[in-house]
């Protein structure tokens, strides 16, 4: 499957998409607290869609590891205003929300969202799958084990590609049994895995295929970044993009990114790299 349908718009993912991240959280690791009036919120949402963001991933429940965590009304109160705000300002713009709970899901798509970046695969929501399949947006499935305060203890594997892939193929036959038509798929680099397995599965991206889905990988500024270069997370943006082209190397479909403009150049030259093939 090479496209989905937002909003009756058809994303197609034969050239690769970029994803841009703003998150409206106090303490995410890389950006928490940068965005905390109108006027922040909107000059970032701007500048990613001038440089060429499809979507913007919009997060108001910060999922770094042993992160806090907060109520569903919490999440609700950051999240919909931001929701409303990009949308009064930018009408066409695809509002994905990074969200496992699906009463945010649910106001959020109410408000005019265009798809649902779930971590848990909807492992941490019963209610999640049937929300999605109600709603029919796109839906992101991520791989992860625990909760974001628990999973890095959970990092022990007998062969994490196969049972990413495997956990992956579940869950989408999960949704598919609902009803869920347009589905992507995203190996959770940084969730529940130590930084030889992040590396591992990155070099296996293209192994995800076999589920025959668009694959979003998110690796932008992560400690599989930081803790092998011996920086911090400001400093991770050549690290991020040197990374970002061996995933779209290994075929994905969506990069998920802070920085919008670097993201989009690795796509260009990369199909400029395909186009010499």
């Amino acid at each position: 499957m090479t496209s989905i349908n937002c909003k009756g718009k058809l994303i197609d993912f034969e050239i690769p998409k970029v994803m841009g991240i703003l998150n409206v959280t106090p303490d995410s690791f890389y950006d928490g607290g940068s965005y905390k009036n109108e006027q922040d919120i909107l000059a970032q949402a701007e500048k990613m869609l001038n440089d060429g963001a499809t979507f913007i991933d919009v997060g108001a429940y910060s999922s770094r590891p042993g992160a806090q965590d907060i109520s569903v009304d919490e999440e609700c109160a950051r999240l919909i205003p931001v929701v409303n705000l990009l949308l009064k300002n930018y009408p066409d713009v695809l509002l994905s929300i990074d969200t496992f709970r699906s009463k945010v899901a649910q106001e959020a798509v109410n408000s005019g969202a265009a798809l649902i970046n779930d971590i848990s695969a909807g492992f941490l929501d019963e209610a999640m799958l049937t929300t999605i399949a109600k709603l029919q947006v796109p839906y992101i499935m991520m791989h992860m084990r625990g909760t974001p305060q628990t999973m890095k203890n959970l990092t022990e594997y007998e062969d994490v590609v196969h049972e990413v892939i495997f956990y992956l193929s579940e869950r989408v036959a999960a949704a598919r049994a609902l009803g869920i038509n347009d589905l992507i798929v995203d190996p959770g680099l940084g969730f529940a895995k130590t930084i030889a397995q992040n590396f591992e599965l990155l070099n296996a991206t293209e192994k995800l295929q076999v589920l025959e889905l668009p694959i979003l990988i998110g690796l932008s500024r992560k400690s599989m970044i930081t803790k092998t270069l011996g920086v911090d997370s400001n400093s991770a943006l050549n690290g991020t993009t040197a990374l970002n082209m061996i995933a779209l190397q290994k075929r994905a479909s969506i990069l998920r990114v802070h920085d919008v403009k670097e993201a989009v150049q690795t796509v260009r030259l990369h199909q400029a790299l395909k186009g010499s093939n």
